[in-house]
C-alpha cells in the first residue's frame, strides 16, 4: 500500500472523512530536503471547502538540513487517487524519502512550466 506524507489539511479528520470516507491513522515523520511556505489557492471551491485561501506548501531544496514535520499515512491506491483529486492546482504528487528511510508520496509545489 502506498504511503502519503501530510504536512497540512490531509491531517484534519473532516478532510479525511470527506476525501477518503474514513479517519486515517498515521505516525510522525520528517520530510528531508524540502522547505515549507504558504501559497494562496485560487480555486473558489477549494477555498470554500477548506475555509481559507492560504495553505501550507513544500518545495524541494535538496538541502538535508531543510526538514518539514508531518504525518505519514498508509492509503489504498483508490485513496491515493482521491487525494490527487482533492489537491488544488499548484500542488503535484512527488516521491520523497522521509527521515525514517521510508519512501512516501507528498504534495509539493509544482515547478513553473
Amino acid at each position: 500500500m502506498p504511503l502519503l506524507f501530510s504536512y497540512g489539511t490531509l491531517q484534519q479528520e473532516a478532510v479525511q472523512l470527506s476525501t477518503f470516507g474514513r479517519v486515517l491513522h498515521g505516525h510522525s515523520d520528517e520530510l528531508i530536503g524540502f522547505a515549507q511556505s504558504v501559497k494562496t489557492v485560487e480555486d473558489p471551491a477549494f477555498v470554500a471547502s477548506s475555509g481559507k485561501a492560504d495553505h501550507q506548501i513544500v518545495n524541494f531544496t535538496g538541502r538535508p538540513g531543510d526538514r518539514v514535520q508531518g504525518i505519514v499515512f498508509e492509503l489504498t491506491d483508490d485513496e491515493l487517487a482521491a487525494a490527487d483529486r482533492y489537491e488544488p492546482a499548484g500542488w503535484e504528487r512527488v516521491s520523497a524519502t522521509l527521515s525514517s528511510g521510508k519512501q512516501a508520496w507528498v504534495y509539493a509545489g509544482a515547478p513553473d512550466r
